[in-house]
């Protein structure tokens, strides 16, 4: 299905996890030398205009971006994240999407590969990371991401980042990532994986919280926001969650020290929360 545009949600709660997470992964990567390629398989515009009719209809900014922007005294991770992207970002009205974000953090020998089957999203991510100045080392590919992520494994670096953040707008797309997951480590074991999944009462969401820690039992991290209580009628997302596979070392205890001030920040009602667990090899 291709109805889905990340433009109606940029900026949103769920963003500033994801984001988050992927921010240090990339961090992390960056203290060594040596060279590694990122895959984001579902890569969206790359960049949106919060002022837009897209962000505009629902405004889920108001309660993710703009709230960490107005924060006052963020411990100093929270604070560094939030002045990274504001540099990186074209305008005070702008929000990056995970490839702007990733790009931004490439070095001269480190490499992206980005998929997006979106026609209209493929078009305006092309000419967005046209503008960067690292785009001779920017793969764009109008494509599946997940059959585009098993072409791409394992990497001639040998280290990779790779992000699979999907709508789930249906029920091939729970599968598809665990089926995705399972076949990228038989060809590349070594990677850092980071899955973004939406916390919804919905069975198929809390039957694949339940199967990842399956998919790598003794390295992997496992982090849950929850921004208000499920609705009563039982639709929506209330909360989201970040899976990673081979985490950092550093990544427990950064998350440990940011998510309990990103969750106030973040806060609905009193109903929110977040849990942390993981296995580190």
């Amino acid at each position: 299905m291709l109805s889905y545009r990340h433009a109606f949600h940029a900026g949103n709660h769920a963003d500033m996890l994801k984001h988050l997470v992927l921010y240090l992964v990339m961090q992390y990567y960056n203290r060594k030398d040596k060279a590694y390629t990122y895959v984001d398989t579902h890569s969206g515009a790359g960049l949106y205009d919060l002022q837009d009719a897209y962000a505009q209809k629902i405004g889920e900014y108001k309660q993710g971006w703009a709230l960490l922007q107005q924060a006052q005294n963020l411990p100093p991770l929270l604070g560094d994240f939030v002045s990274h992207v504001n540099s990186i970002l074209e305008s005070d009205q702008h929000y990056c999407g995970s490839p702007w974000l990733a790009a931004s953090m490439l070095r001269e020998h480190d490499k992206a590969k980005l998929y997006e089957l979106h026609p209209s999203d493929f078009d305006i991510l092309r000419h967005n990371i046209g503008t960067l100045h690292r785009g001779r080392q920017i793969q764009l590919s109008k494509d599946n991401g997940y059959q585009g992520l098993i072409a791409t494994m394992p990497p001639a670096s040998r280290r990779g980042v790779v992000l699979i953040d999907p709508p789930y707008e249906t029920a091939q797309d729970y599968r598809d990532v665990i089926s995705t997951l399972q076949d990228a480590q038989k060809r590349f074991a070594t990677g850092t994986y980071l899955l973004w999944y939406p916390l919804l009462s919905r069975e198929a969401s809390q039957k694949l919280v339940k199967q990842l820690p399956a998919l790598s039992p003794n390295n992997y991290l496992q982090a849950h926001l929850s921004v208000h209580a499920p609705r009563a009628d039982g639709f929506g997302m209330f909360g989201s969650g970040m899976f990673v596979i081979n985490p950092p070392f550093m990544l427990v205890e950064q998350l440990q020290d940011a998510l309990p001030v990103l969750t106030q920040i973040l806060a609905q009602d009193n109903s929110a929360n977040f849990t942390l667990e993981h296995k580190i090899a």
